[in-house]
């Protein structure tokens, strides 16, 4: 059966050439912000990526084909697409056969990247290990899909609403190199530090690309997370964030939001509650990694080509 797979020409030129491809998410764009700000999000992380050298390719669900890449017209389309699925490793099959819009998660972005040839992917944080997982198991696909699906995947850490030590051991146990950019400490998404040591450290793009290079010939099944800090001007200090943090897990609990609801739920709380600046970190955060993306997926393309 062919892969009901369909890829911009833009990209699919990039990668007949050999010439850096990023993957993008977009659930950051159906379910993080409204339109026309979400589109134009979308916009300037894909500009950041071609001014450092690589193609963009934001990937989606659309008439029952994974799009790899989104025209200008696609892009303004699943922007304004109110309830877009949102779709993980466990629901994306049932997302393309129902032929609705549908926007990928981290898991179902590895996933899709992964069966059009892309190595490299940005986002701004990657799910994990809920808090008070240990009574209601709520632990994100992003994790597994982190230990089978061999895409290196640039993110600002996990999301600061998770149980970060949690999500490291989870991490470990499944054999995922937790990679952390230019310092030795876990950033936490809207902070730079967590408080909590990164498992490995590297300095370079050139170091994550030879790392990269070096899973696949030995073999190993799996991707690598890069956990690269936000900018300092551009985060929000533990001291700021974390109250806000703590107030929104308290009301989606006494509300009963659950599952898929939790994340978009306490995002919007903290938004308001830090007045915008959450959002406008998150924003920050989220070019950052696509300009670190761009220029590992460069140095893969030079290995390739030397």
């Amino acid at each position: 059966m062919t892969l009901p797979l369909t890829i911009l020409p833009e990209v699919a030129d990039a990668l007949a050439r050999g010439t850096p491809v990023v993957a993008l998410e977009s659930t950051i764009i159906t379910h993080g912000m409204p339109f026309p700000q979400n589109v134009e999000m979308a916009r300037s992380v894909e500009d950041a990526i071609r001014q450092g050298g690589a193609v963009p390719a934001t990937i989606a669900i659309m008439d029952g084909r994974i799009q790899i890449g989104l025209s200008s017209d696609m892009l303004d389309r699943l922007g304004q697409t109110p309830h877009a699925m949102k779709l993980s490793r466990a629901d994306l099959a049932v997302g393309l056969t129902s032929g609705k819009v549908g926007a990928t998660t981290v898991a179902a972005t590895m996933i899709c990247a992964r069966l059009a040839g892309i190595e490299v992917f940005a986002t701004g944080g990657i799910g994990g290990v809920h808090r008070g997982a240990e009574t209601s198991f709520d632990i994100s696909a992003d994790l597994p899909e982190l230990a089978q699906t061999a895409v290196t995947v640039v993110a600002a850490g996990a999301k600061a609403i998770l149980d970060l030590p949690k999500t490291l051991e989870v991490l470990e146990t499944q054999g995922v190199p937790v990679i952390a950019f230019g310092q030795d400490a876990f950033p936490a998404f809207w902070s730079r530090d967590s408080g909590l040591k990164s498992p490995l450290r590297m300095d370079t793009a050139a170091e994550i690309a030879a790392a990269h290079a070096m899973r696949q010939t030995l073999g190993l099944p799996g991707g690598q997370l890069v956990a690269n800090p936000i900018r300092p001007e551009d985060e929000i200090a533990p001291e700021v964030i974390n109250p806000a943090i703590e107030q929104a897990l308290a009301d989606a609990q006494a509300q009963g939001v659950a599952a898929k609801d939790v994340t978009p739920f306490l995002l919007d709380h903290i938004f308001h509650a830090t007045g915008g600046r959450s959002l406008t970190s998150n924003i920050a955060l989220v070019l950052n990694n696509a300009r670190l993306a761009a220029e590992i997926a460069g140095e893969i393309a030079n290995r390739r080509k030397a």
